[in-house]
């Protein structure tokens, strides 16, 4: 039985759904394979145009199922320290595959997001939480690090170097009315509604210019590592002059004159 569901309430629109409720969706081997297959799917896709990742149940995702049997394939027939690295990595690429998709991804979280959960909710480009989301690091209080799985990278740069130093550090859970205060969600949604929320999202993200929505994702991505101001307006110069070659801002133009005279 698959632990990942592939849907698409319209073609441009690929919800994922993390299938492992009784895990409440933890990350077992078998499911990062299937997370990294159904990535590449998406990735070559040119229909769709936004992807939302969620979780099936209670809840959105509850990290590393430590109790999981099967052991790593990517990682078989290697001794320790390079079968544990490559088993790393693999997860960790996770993260990596989410920021290239050319899609916006919606993370709508439900219920409990730690550790590896908590990572994959940072790597998306919007997240919204279900009144019920429960966010927490969780990696320190493993015996590890507390930077695991690129949150050292996304978590700063979503809510500043001083909030998330105290999140990593303490692994303290955050719940939802905090998450929106600190910013590492925009929106609350009831538990019943944050799937059909971030589908509404998704739904106006695909009234935009195709070419115009995957150069904002880049762009936006981009400037963060921007070294200055200049560096940063010329990303977003090239990408403006690009978009508008593609017809679509003048049909855009058009069809709001069209409106004025309504």
């Amino acid at each position: 039985m698959s632990q990942l569901e592939l849907t698409h309430p319209r073609p441009e629109i690929a919800v994922i759904t993390l299938n492992r409720p009784e895990k409440l969706n933890a990350l077992s081997s078998t499911l990062v394979e299937e997370l990294h297959n159904t990535l590449d799917t998406i990735k070559a896709d040119n229909d769709c145009r936004v992807v939302v990742l969620t979780g099936a149940g209670r809840g959105f995702c509850a990290g590393l199922d430590l109790t999981d049997p099967n052991p790593p394939a990517v990682s078989a027939g290697l001794e320790a320290p390079r079968a544990g690295m490559r088993w790393q990595e693999r997860i960790a690429e996770l993260t990596v595959k989410l920021h290239r998709l050319r899609q916006p991804v919606i993370a709508a979280v439900n219920g409990p997001a730690y550790g590896g959960g908590f990572a994959l909710a940072m790597a998306a480009d919007i997240r919204i939480a279900a009144r019920s989301a429960r966010l927490c690091t969780q990696f320190i209080k493993l015996g590890i690090g507390g930077c695991d799985i690129g949150v050292s990278y996304t978590l700063p740069r979503i809510i500043g170097a001083g909030p998330a130093f105290d999140l990593i550090l303490t692994a303290r859970t955050v719940e939802a009315d905090e998450a929106l205060r600190l910013g590492l969600v925009s929106r609350i949604s009831q538990d019943d509604a944050v799937l059909q929320d971030a589908l509404e999202i998704a739904v106006t993200l695909c009234g935009y210019g195709k070419f115009g929505l995957e150069s904002t994702k880049q762009v936006l991505w981009a400037n963060l590592d921007a070294g200055s101001l200049e560096t940063a307006l010329h990303v977003e110069n090239r990408s403006q002059i690009l978009s508008g070659t593609s017809g679509e801002m003048r049909a855009f133009a058009q069809a709001f004159a069209d409106r004025k005279k309504d």
